[in-house]
């Protein structure tokens, strides 16, 4: 089932009316308690923002890499470009692009015991990055 017909279903039985029919449901309808309203509701809010994520989502997450990206991901941080500008470029996220180049070896991720407080890297805070020169 789509999300998008799941927020249709949740919607109509948080409205008290039947998803197939467009009825309103019986008085005595489990879906006409308030304790089931309020999660149906709840529930809902929760569908809609995995929505909005999916809507928002770069074109390319997920995609398979294929080896000219990879390179022409490894030039663009060669002449200096910032994550999020690759990132843009490649229609992927910031933290697609950073496990990128640490898989290919071009940049170290190195834990740290305490979180950093947020920076450039908004996405793990609690990670340093080393960008290895001439990679």
């Amino acid at each position: 089932m789509e999300i998008e017909e799941a927020v249709k279903i949740v919607r109509a039985l948080a409205s008290s009316v039947d998803p197939e029919t467009g009825n309103a449901l019986e008085e005595g309808s489990l879906y006409r308690k308030p304790q089931i309203v309020k999660a149906l509701n709840r529930a809902l809010g929760a569908l809609v923002q995995m929505q909005e994520r999916q809507r928002n989502k770069p074109v390319n997450a997920g995609r398979y890499w294929s080896h000219e990206e990879d390179a022409q991901v490894c030039e663009e941080l060669k002449k200096g470009l910032d994550f999020q500008q690759i990132a843009k470029s490649h229609n992927r996220s910031v933290s697609s692009i950073v496990a990128r180049l640490v898989k290919l070896g071009k940049i170290v991720s190195s834990a740290t015991p305490k979180k950093a407080s947020r920076g450039a890297f908004a996405g793990r805070p609690e990670e340093t990055l080393f960008i290895e020169r001439g990679a």
